[in-house]
């Protein structure tokens, strides 16, 4: 129990490492979250300080999915009460809900698309290949980042139950479910994007550069 503990812990500590904050931070002596779309993720660091910065901070967040599930998860790989395909999912959720509510910032953090990435990369990498190539035909097609997200997040369950059902692919019960809450969890990190949606008010994706006030 004590492994299971450790792992649940270190995973949503490594998903709330702010790389956001800290980058806007040491590059501009700005908080992110006050800047652009107020969100603390890669997509407005990228908006804000350029496409460098932003790429850094999606990539990062990226290895803190993968690293949460492909690595810290070993620590408690030789459980008796617990498979290590559910410990796994249990760890990448963890770096998730790190990502979103990081204790480091006073539980305001990103929406967790570049965290579920690196997670579901550890677990099903053809599947993340699918969701990808879904964002990108999204984004091309309607430049909208938050949209591309959402559909490719409501794609892993949808490409799973494929795999599973027409396809006779060994999908444990334990993923296809957890699929369907990261696409929920998704989702509804983005309530704000679906309101301005709706309402024909989200912005399409464009570097925005604003300059610190002297």
């Amino acid at each position: 129990m004590f492994q299971l503990v450790s792992v649940i812990l270190l995973s949503y500590l490594a998903g709330s490492f702010p790389t956001s904050i800290i980058t806007g931070k040491l590059l501009k002596g700005i908080d992110i979250r006050q800047h652009g779309s107020g969100n603390a993720g890669g997509t407005n660091v990228f908006r804000v300080l350029g496409w460098k910065p932003g790429l850094f901070v999606m990539l990062f967040d990226f290895f803190k999915g993968f690293a949460a599930t492909f690595w810290i998860s070993l620590i408690a790989s030789d459980l008796s009460f617990i498979d290590y395909g559910s410990v796994q999912l249990i760890t990448g959720c963890c770096a998730i809900l790190g990502h979103i509510w990081t204790v480091f910032a006073n539980f305001h953090g990103g929406k967790g698309v570049g965290t579920a990435a690196g997670m579901l990369v550890a677990l099903y990498p053809l599947a993340f290949i699918i969701c990808l190539a879904v964002f990108f035909m999204v984004f091309f097609l309607t430049r909208i980042v938050s949209l591309g997200s959402m559909i490719a997040a409501v794609t892993l369950p949808l490409v799973l139950t494929i795999f599973r059902y027409a396809l006779n692919q060994e999908i444990s019960q334990t993923l296809y479910i957890f699929s369907f809450l990261v696409a929920v969890l998704i989702v509804f990190t983005h309530r704000s994007n679906i309101k301005r949606l709706l309402k024909g008010e989200e912005n399409k994706f464009k570097r925005n550069i604003e300059q610190k006030d002297e």
